[in-house]
């Protein structure tokens, strides 16, 4: 069940828009919805997802550009108190199984790197394009009053022979989907649009 909206942006900041140079989260037009999301440590033990939820998560992740519309994604998806969700726990590093069970949702991410039983790339950019597919369902969820986390804190040995995704298929990582139990910091680092232009050639 998704409730009340938690992740409003005020249209001014009160420093003025000249602030916007020093805290993107407050430049327009930055969409609310990208400078408002952040990914929290801790979960709401107690909230559920339903899965008109999960679908519609999914929904807007298969909406996400790839190349040659190859479309080179999967998720695996246990929400919290289903038996595939315990059979991910197990699977977790010391550090992330610390929060990560308490989110009402843990998905695997999987990549189509290769043609069935070859060493031929199914798509170059399977990873990228993986990318870009999980960036619309985390702003999905955002948009549903959910928050993620995304993390690599697990065995993939023992997580791919337990899970067995056919020939060509990759685990990448794992998200934690829920309410967040904290609230949003009141600042973030982020380099500025200027490193974004010239980081390769700083010295």
């Amino acid at each position: 069940m998704i409730g009340p909206g938690l992740f409003e942006l005020p249209s001014t900041h009160p420093d003025g828009m000249d602030h916007c140079t020093e805290q993107l989260d407050w430049c327009m037009p930055v969409h609310p919805l990208l400078a408002s999301r952040f990914s929290p440590m801790w979960f709401d033990p107690s909230w559920t997802v339903s899965e008109d939820d999960v679908e519609l998560l999914l929904d807007a992740a298969r909406w996400a550009p790839s190349a040659g519309n190859s479309q080179p994604w999967a998720y695996f998806v246990a929400r919290r108190g289903e038996p595939d969700h315990d059979r991910l726990v197990k699977h977790l590093a010391r550090s992330s199984a610390r929060w990560a069970p308490s989110a009402s949702l843990l998905i695997v991410t999987m990549a189509h790197r290769y043609i069935e039983d070859t060493d031929w790339a199914y798509s170059d950019f399977a990873d990228y394009d993986l990318g870009q597919s999980v960036a619309h369902l985390t702003l999905q969820a955002h948009a549903m009053n959910l928050a993620c986390r995304q993390f690599r804190a697990f065995n993939l040995e023992t997580l791919t022979t337990d899970l067995n995704p056919g020939p060509g298929w990759h685990i990448i990582s794992m998200i934690a989907i829920g309410h967040p139990a904290e609230d949003r910091p009141d600042s973030r680092e982020r380099r500025s649009t200027t490193e974004l232009r010239t980081a390769p050639w700083d010295a």
